[in-house]
């Protein structure tokens, strides 16, 4: 396939994966795919910005708190929330301590289990924290933060899409994306996010990247975990992933000011 039209494609899925936006589909393969994957930082750097100008802007009419929370329910009406329920359905499967069909089968459960609600009261009601101590930082560094951390959970689905780890089903998400980013496209993805975040922590330019980083080792080691209890990843793993490292950048972020 062409570059240009793989490159188009793999823009298209990236955002409509990754967002509401009403982008037309096309070619939907694993070129496509890794493409898409490879992007999604760009895609949460965007999402980031405009969640930050609501932030700020809204911060602006009401207190820091009202405005953390449209914050994050923007953000995830702007996703589908499918993100969310990603996370809630791997960590009810990790909290049944079942491996392999059985875990798998609990997360195709249309409930939510306790583990899963517990999951989301704690990294919402931390998101939103963060948000509200962002929205009294100066507006480049609000800016930064937000752009940044967005940017670093999809940076996360990067990572669990690299070669070597594989699916756990043989269908479905995780099938198709499952080892199609390569090294190069994660380091360059990691040194743009870090360069982003270091306007996020005035005077401290050095910890924006190192709470990138950090954030991405210990989805590494939850990754390596999930693929020895699951045999792979699937498209709810992806999801937690996203979820798990933007609130892991925020605490970093927050902890430093």
């Amino acid at each position: 396939m062409p570059t240009e039209p793989r490159l188009a494609d793999g823009i298209r899925l990236a955002v409509t994966t990754f967002t509401t936006l009403p982008v037309r589909t096309g070619r939907v393969d694993r070129a496509a795919a890794g493409t898409a994957m490879a992007l999604a930082p760009a895609v949460g750097a965007l999402l980031g910005a405009f969640l930050a100008a609501v932030l700020l802007l809204t911060a602006a009419l009401a207190p820091p708190l009202v405005a953390a929370g449209v914050t994050v329910g923007l953000g995830a009406l702007l996703t589908r929330g499918l993100h969310l329920d990603g996370l809630a359905d791997t960590v009810d499967a990790l909290g049944s301590y079942r491996r392999g069909a059985a875990a798998l089968e609990i997360m195709k459960k249309p409930d939510v289990g306790p583990f899963g609600v517990v999951a989301l009261v704690v990294v919402l009601l931390l998101q939103a924290a963060v948000l509200a101590e962002l929205a009294g930082r100066s507006w480049p560094a609000a800016l930064a933060a937000v752009a940044a951390a967005t940017a670093a959970g999809r940076l996360g689905v990067a990572l669990a899409c690299r070669r070597g780890v594989p699916a756990a089903r043989p269908e479905g998400l995780g099938a198709l994306v499952a080892g199609t980013v390569g090294p190069v496209a994660l380091v360059v993805g990691t040194a743009a996010v870090a360069l982003l975040a270091v306007p996020a922590v005035p005077g401290r330019p050095w910890q924006g990247p190192l709470a990138v980083v950090a954030a991405l080792a210990v989805a590494a080691g939850l990754l390596t975990h999930v693929v020895r209890r699951l045999g792979g990843i699937t498209g709810d793993v992806l999801g937690a992933t996203v979820e798990i490292v933007t609130t892991l950048v925020y605490l970093g972020l927050a902890l430093s000011g």
